[in-house]
């Protein structure tokens, strides 16, 4: 699959995460049908640069952590974007991380 066609589908999926919830970079991975390209997920989502229809803070790891926080301007904002949603952060740990999570396999389908 084609980086740039791949970075696309992933930004579509993105686009749908609604307010308030987070997924992970592995879950877009799956819904795609590239289970083990969650760091090309990564990629695209750093590849999201200033285009603000693309909610870059709502993407993950497994486990909740704000892995892509050094890829937003502020040494916070990830965080504070996410804080704005009613999300709670702790120490770069989104909490209560299976409320909030938004399964693109279950919701897309």
């Amino acid at each position: 699959m084609a980086t740039e066609g791949f970075f696309e589908k992933v930004y579509e999926v993105a686009k749908c995460i609604p307010y308030g919830r987070v997924t992970s970079y592995g879950a877009i991975a799956r819904y795609l049908g590239a289970s083990g390209s969650a760091r090309m997920v990564g990629w695209a989502m750093n590849g999201s640069g200033k285009d603000t229809d693309i909610p870059a803070h709502r993407v993950v790891n497994r486990k909740g952590l704000l892995t892509g926080k050094h890829h937003f301007s502020g040494t916070h904002l990830m965080q504070q974007l996410l804080e704005s949603e009613g999300i709670v952060v702790v120490e770069n740990q989104i909490q209560n991380f299976e409320k909030h999570f938004w399964d693109p396999m279950k919701e897309l389908r």
